[in-house]
């Protein structure tokens, strides 16, 4: 019997991504972001949470600014791998880049946070609200990378 010999892969750190895409997909990130949890469904996300309205004084005393850089350059980050993914797995079409997403989302995204409920008492509803704006965040950016690509 033969025996098949694999090749490790090599990620090439000059793969092609379109930076502007990048940008553009974190600050469509924040956007949906503050509509989610803003104006669609802060109201919920807050009683979910179990929030006073002390703890939401104490939050905006400490200032918001400094969270908001931090989540921006996560979802630059975020923006950053799934390009270098989609370029990896030539995913480059607006339906294959919005596969790649979905199943990253399942496969790590959904999986991961669901320990919140099992293992910290979040409820369920919580998670759902907050996996179905991760989802809805990950297609948005692999269809604008895909896009500009």
């Amino acid at each position: 019997a033969s025996r098949k010999i694999y090749k490790p892969i090599i990620l090439n750190i000059y793969m092609p991504v379109n930076y502007l895409s990048v940008l553009l997909a974190g600050v469509a990130s924040m956007v949906l972001g503050f509509l989610w949890y803003g104006l669609l469904f802060g109201k919920t996300w807050i009683k979910l949470m179990k929030f006073s309205e002390k703890d939401i004084k104490e939050g905006k005393k400490k200032g918001m600014a400094k969270l908001y850089v931090v989540n921006f350059i996560s979802s630059l980050v975020t923006a950053f791998i799934l390009a270098l993914l989609i370029a990896l797995t030539n995913a480059v079409t607006v339906s294959n880049s919005m596969f790649l997403a979905l199943m990253l989302w399942l496969g790590f995204i959904a999986t991961t946070t669901l320990g919140s409920v099992l293992w910290e008492r979040k409820s369920f509803k919580l998670y759902l609200l907050n996996n179905s704006y991760n989802l809805i965040n990950l297609l948005a950016v692999s269809i604008i990378l895909a896009i500009l690509r």
